[in-house]
């Protein structure tokens, strides 16, 4: 019975997935509001990583191109440069925490 439970959560997340993409890729323009928020959450996400020291290198540099296309008008393309600095931001927040634990075996040691 789990099993199906968690294929069906799987096939229902892949099909959101899927048709937000479709939005967006299908003709769903962005506007200034949709960039400005993209932006917010990808600098709300790059703190998450900062506050445990792991920031991706990119990241600040992919939400600054994201803001200067915005002011370009370029809101497409700022959505998509923020929606990578906010999944850059998760991930480098999660690698953080995950190996705050890490146990590095006496043998690796210098």
């Amino acid at each position: 019975m789990k099993i199906k439970t968690v294929l069906a959560m799987l096939v229902l997340a892949f099909g959101l997935l899927a048709g937000s993409a479709a939005v967006l890729a299908g003709g769903m323009k962005a506007d200034a509001a949709m960039a400005a928020d993209a932006i917010a959450k990808a600098e709300a996400a790059r703190k998450q990583a900062a506050s445990v020291n792991g920031e991706w290198r990119d990241t600040g540099k992919f939400i600054k191109q994201a803001q200067d296309a915005a002011k370009a008008g370029e809101y497409d393309k700022a959505v998509k440069l923020a929606k990578k600095a906010e999944a850059e931001g998760r991930l480098g927040y999660e690698q953080q925490v995950s190996q705050s634990e890490l146990k590095i075996p006496s043998y690796l040691k210098y």
